[in-house]
């Protein structure tokens, strides 16, 4: 498998140095030289198959041989030992739940193939490897969890102070062991930021291994490719789906972008955003204008700068018609939001975490003007990790999932961190 920079497409680089390294030198983002096309045949048996089955084949299609095809089996397996069971609400609409794995987020798929593929990609290597990742909330659960004790790989994550929920925090700062955690005094993209300068130090990159486990990394929108083809496979035989997806980094659209430039048959992707909504304006006006987040009750999604939108303009051809014809995008505000947490559990029964809601709300205003749509909404995060807002708006009680529960009793361990680079540097340099 070749990968290139979104920003120089001259150059390609391995597989295996764009997992291990993350970043390009020029801040772009890897892409693969070729999407591969998966074969009819696939198409045919993918009902009957596996979610291990379907992972194999399109990471075997898109790595190229890269890996042998028993350690791919291997890192396939370990990584996908959970379900994303597809939900029906009503005829036309349905919940893809994707919060089942251990920390209870639809990221547990992209870090725990991502942990098994950086340590296959890192065994022969003698110097640690330190891999550097921001937060809005829930990516940090999951790589924490996915590479917690893993030999030869550190673990940094950079979070925003008070702009987590009180779990989400907890799975950051609990682990212990090869996991550290840095609560900087900003936002996400402060964060974010703050990774992204690290990685284009190269005093810093001479002194340390570093690499990236968030989505700008090629690891782990991979596997988030997965979950549509198993999306798709539970569904009526015949329906072409909408997917509705919360977007933050908008790595998750990405990887469904992908899957559909593989030939999985979709009529159109709708991306949700919170009041963040650099993407919905981009929609609208054709215009890109990246600004400071704002904080919301969606806080995985509070971005206002996504990294991903280089790589789907890069699959567009940095064109705007282009774009739109596959992409739509829908804003709630927090207000919205709540609103449909309590209409989607007095409707339906089923209760909806923050991010999901704002996924809802975007479907019933696309289902209003394409009535006879099927839509499948990304239900990206267990609810009881937003208890107290979720709670307070249903008036009942969520039940909060053991391996969840019994983290509330562990004690917090972090290091506070203004959001500057020398600061950032210094702490790197004394630890690892």
């Amino acid at each position: 498998m070749h990968l290139y920079s979104t920003r120089n497409k001259s150059g390609f680089v391995s597989l295996r140095e764009a997992v291990l390294k993350g970043l390009p030198d020029d801040n772009g983002l890897y892409m693969p030289e070729s999407i591969p096309q998966l074969p009819d045949s696939f198409f045919s048996s993918l009902r009957k198959m596996s979610f291990v089955e379907i992972g194999y084949a399109v990471s075997k299609a898109l790595f190229q041989e890269e890996i042998p095809d028993s350690n791919l089996i291997d890192i396939v397996s370990k990584a996908l030992t959970f379900p994303a069971p597809l939900v029906k609400l009503a005829d036309h609409t349905f919940i893809l739940e994707l919060f089942h794995g251990p920390s209870l987020a639809f990221k547990d798929f992209g870090a725990r193939f991502m942990a098994q593929l950086m340590s296959y990609f890192n065994r022969e290597e003698d110097r640690e490897l330190t891999i550097l990742v921001a937060t809005s909330g829930d990516t940090g659960g999951a790589v924490a969890a996915g590479f917690h004790n893993t030999p030869g790989i550190n673990i940094v994550i950079l979070y925003p102070s008070g702009k987590v929920s009180e779990l989400q925090e907890k799975q950051l700062t609990t682990l212990g062991g090869n996991v550290r955690a840095l609560e900087i005094q900003g936002t996400f993209d402060d964060c974010q930021a703050l990774v992204k300068q690290a990685f284009l130090d190269k005093e810093l990159n001479q002194r340390l291994r570093l690499s990236s486990a968030n989505s700008i990394n090629i690891a782990r929108l991979v596997p988030q490719s997965f979950y549509y083809f198993e999306a798709w496979k539970q569904l009526p035989e015949g329906t072409q789906p909408v997917f509705v997806v919360p977007s933050g980094n908008f790595g998750n659209l990405t990887a469904g972008i992908l899957a559909h430039k593989m030939g999985l048959p979709v009529q159109k992707f709708v991306a949700a955003t919170n009041a963040n909504d650099v993407v919905p304006k981009y929609v609208k006006t054709g215009k890109f204008n990246p600004r400071p987040s704002v904080q919301t009750i969606s806080n995985a999604m509070d971005v206002g700068n996504p990294s991903n939108f280089e790589r789907l303009q890069d699959i567009f051809g940095f064109t705007w018609n282009r774009f739109v014809e596959k992409i739509s995008s829908c804003s709630l505000d927090d207000d919205q939001t709540r609103a449909e947490i309590i209409k989607c559990y007095k409707d339906y029964n089923y209760i909806l975490d923050p991010h999901g809601a704002v996924g809802f709300g975007a479907w019933k205003a696309h289902l209003a003007s394409h009535p006879n749509s099927t839509g499948v909404i990304l239900e990206t995060a267990h609810p009881s990790k937003f208890i107290d807002e979720v709670e307070s708006n249903l008036g009942i009680k969520v039940k909060v999932p053991e391996r969840l529960a019994r983290l509330r009793e562990r004690p917090k361990d972090s290091v506070k961190m203004l959001p500057e680079y020398d600061k950032l540097k210094s702490y790197l340099v004394s630890n690892f």
